[in-house]
């Protein structure tokens, strides 16, 4: 730890912790509930009630684990940012090139997200435009734009700038109908604006849109959030331990922050409030320190290949979970055997279907075939 040359060779070396925490996330969005779900129902308890409403999200204010797994993914989405890009630039990349990348990146993103939504129905009257991959769309591209534009200070202004406001207009601004917003389910501006230019139908919650419009806003400060740790991952100026006790810092003041001014302004999903997104922050960050302490400080890393086979595929294994039916697999395999399993086999199923869906990533991961965009 003394060769002060150690951490700059340290952060030439892939950060495998990014790729773990990344398929960590992506293993709830794929499914990974439906087991917390299944050791409930196989074994009710008020401690297994508990940890099954955590897998459950809050109709509005407050906040369960299962909230965080959208913005963990977005915030993920900003840490990748500071690798690629300056390897990019690196490489000898040009800005206009890079741009074009970004562009292309966000476009194929944001069709693949149109693409999960039904596009291929060809039903304009169903076909809804908000969504997961088009806020991550949105997000990667005005993130990137900033990072290519702005200082590390600059980044993290834009980003505290972009909350602030966010606040001022959610509680100043008046609704139509209503007057100054509440901040309630049918009294906020999101929602009407929402509700305003999206389908009724097409929304996700009945007063507004979880992937709506303002709301994408905030949303771009928890990618500018992951853009800023993955600034401090890849300096050379800190050892690795310093790194991780940063990370931590950061998401327990980010933590704080959140709590204080969540009495003037509540942690909410559905709007993604900005007291939300520091929330979801802090919790990002220390996972992301909890990761990149235990797998590349430590060199913990044979647990995470589950997790590291799923992160390196994430968008491959969140479009096949949407298209392809992984338990009809499963049944296959299962079929006669279930019931030897007695009241296990819900939890038994639950696995099963999963462990399907991973092991086709990894034969894709065997063959070297990831979907990168």
């Amino acid at each position: 730890m003394g060769n002060p040359t150690q951490p700059q060779t340290f952060v030439q070396k892939r950060v495998a912790s990014i790729d773990a925490l990344r398929g960590f996330d992506m293993f709830w969005i794929a499914g990974g509930e439906r087991i917390i779900h299944a050791i409930y129902q196989v074994w009710p308890s008020a401690t297994t009630k508990a940890l099954d409403a955590q897998f459950e999200h809050v109709p509005w204010a407050g906040f369960h684990f299962y909230d965080l797994i959208f913005a963990l993914f977005v915030f993920m989405v900003g840490v990748v940012l500071p690798f690629s890009l300056t390897r990019r630039m690196e490489e000898g990349a040009h800005r206009g090139q890079l741009y074009r990348h970004i562009i292309q990146r966000f476009l194929i993103l944001f069709l693949f997200g149109l693409i999960y939504n039904n596009l291929l129905d060809f039903d304009t009257h169903t076909l809804r435009i908000p969504g997961v991959l088009q806020r991550i769309a949105i997000c990667y591209l005005i993130a990137a734009l900033v990072m290519m534009n702005t200082s590390i200070r600059g980044q993290a202004i834009v980003a505290g700038s972009i909350l602030i406001v966010y606040w001022l207009v959610m509680k100043l601004v008046p609704v139509p109908g209503v007057g100054i917003p509440m901040l309630t389910p049918e009294h906020n501006l999101a929602g009407y604006l929402d509700l305003r230019f999206i389908p009724f139908k097409l929304c996700c919650y009945t007063f507004g849109d979880n992937e709506g419009i303002i709301s994408n806003f905030p949303a771009i400060s928890t990618c500018l959030l992951g853009v800023l740790a993955g600034h401090w991952l890849r300096s050379g100026k800190y050892t690795p331990n310093k790194k991780v006790l940063g990370l931590a810092a950061a998401g327990v003041a980010s933590l704080f922050v959140a709590w204080v001014w969540s009495f003037n302004f509540p942690i909410i999903k559905n709007i993604w409030s900005s007291t939300f997104v520091l929330w979801a922050g802090g919790w990002s960050m220390l996972l992301l320190s909890l990761f990149y302490w235990i797998i590349d400080v430590r060199g913990y890393q044979r647990w995470s290949f589950y997790f590291k086979v799923i992160g390196m595929n994430s968008i491959t294994i969140y479009l096949l979970d949407r298209f392809f039916d992984f338990g009809t697999i499963t049944q296959v395999f299962l079929h006669g055997i279930m019931p030897v399993f007695g009241h296990l086999q819900p939890l038994i199923w639950s696995c099963a279907v999963i462990f399907t869906g991973w092991l086709l990533l990894y034969f894709l991961y065997r063959q070297k075939i990831f979907l990168r965009v």
